[in-house]
């Protein structure tokens, strides 16, 4: 089958998009709007490095842009394809600064492969990685299992409790059938030892509590996408027309949790990749991780608590020159 990557990136030091940008005012969830979220670490040429050296074999790659590209990178290679917002992003939902609004829509891009990979642009491939790390028997691969939603300043909960909201309404009445059905995929010790007891405590329940699952690139079926806009249309398109995220969006995690309920998965091992929310805790334990390639993923997360940004991202590239020093066909 043909496997597409997708990227989404901004360039926030871009003076014409900050311009547009200071238009429009968030009215809820002001944190979406700081500069933590939109300061550049400068390593995304390593995210395509890593690409054509670790996975040769994709298709084509979708980098999702305001307009603005970074100025080393070769746009003319054959493997890539720029997609503007208002390429793909209805038009009634433009200028958008709300993440939610541009990954909602992914289903719309123009020539997008039914199975595609979504990346965040902190997200990058550090060892060799298979078709069948991403699709196995035509379904996505991911690792989950049952939690509780963490309602907490600077968390994704009320995004969570939104698409819980959805699923709980689509397939009430439905968990103990779910889960006898796929028993083997929700209680196989690929998804870790952790997930596998949350779930195993959190069967009580009659409803979807929530899901735990490792923030890596999300591997999507785009009829997926459809079938959810096609149900609940006017939620999403009121997510959508909010420039800014608010409490009450939903985001594209429901698409992962509608394939965990339909049973369209295959599960993955839970050290497949691992997630750094960046702390002066677990600062020097990701450069490790990186330089030794301990995973085939890596999610790099920028965050209020990441201190002395300067001094990391220094650190975060020196790493990166050590697994991925030579540039390639992507980059001019």
């Amino acid at each position: 089958m043909d496997i597409d990557f997708v990227i989404a990136w901004v360039d926030g030091n871009d003076e014409k998009w900050l311009a547009e940008k200071s238009e429009y005012s968030p009215s809820s969830m002001a944190d979406s709007a700081t500069a933590v979220r939109f300061r550049d670490w400068d390593n995304l040429q390593y995210w395509f490095r890593g690409v054509e050296k670790f996975a040769p074999w994709v298709h084509k790659i979708y980098f999702i842009t305001w307009g603005h590209l970074p100025k080393w990178l070769d746009a003319s290679n054959p493997k890539l394809e720029i997609v503007n917002h208002r390429d793909y992003i209805p038009e009634k939902y433009l200028p958008t600064f709300n993440s939610h609004t541009i990954e909602l829509n992914m289903n719309k891009i123009k020539g997008l492969s039914e199975h595609f990979v979504y990346f965040n642009d902190d997200m990058f491939i550090t060892k060799p990685v298979e078709e069948t790390d991403f699709f196995k028997n035509d379904k996505p691969c991911d690792t989950f299992g049952l939690n509780c939603i963490y309602f907490g300043h600077d968390s994704a909960g009320h995004f969570n409790g939104s698409n819980m909201e959805i699923i709980n309404t689509e397939f009430k009445d439905m968990k103990k059938a779910i889960m006898k059905r796929d028993f083997s995929k929700w209680f196989s010790m690929k998804n870790g030892f952790r997930k596998v007891v949350k779930t195993s405590l959190l069967i009580p329940w009659e409803w979807f509590p929530g899901f735990q699952y490792d923030h890596l690139p999300s591997s999507f079926c785009k009829s997926t996408l459809d079938d959810v806009w096609e149900k609940y249309y006017d939620i999403l398109d009121k997510t959508c027309c909010d420039k800014f995220r608010k409490e009450y969006n939903v985001n594209q995690w429901l698409f992962k949790y509608w394939q965990f309920c339909k049973g369209n998965y295959e599960v993955r091992s839970d050290k497949f990749g691992e997630c750094f929310h960046i702390t002066e805790t677990n600062f020097d334990r990701l450069c490790n991780s990186l330089e030794n390639q301990k995973y085939k993923m890596i999610c790099i997360n920028d965050t209020p608590r990441t201190l002395d940004f300067e001094e990391k991202k220094r650190r975060v590239k020196e790493c990166f020159e050590k697994i991925l020093p030579d540039k390639s066909k992507f980059e001019t």
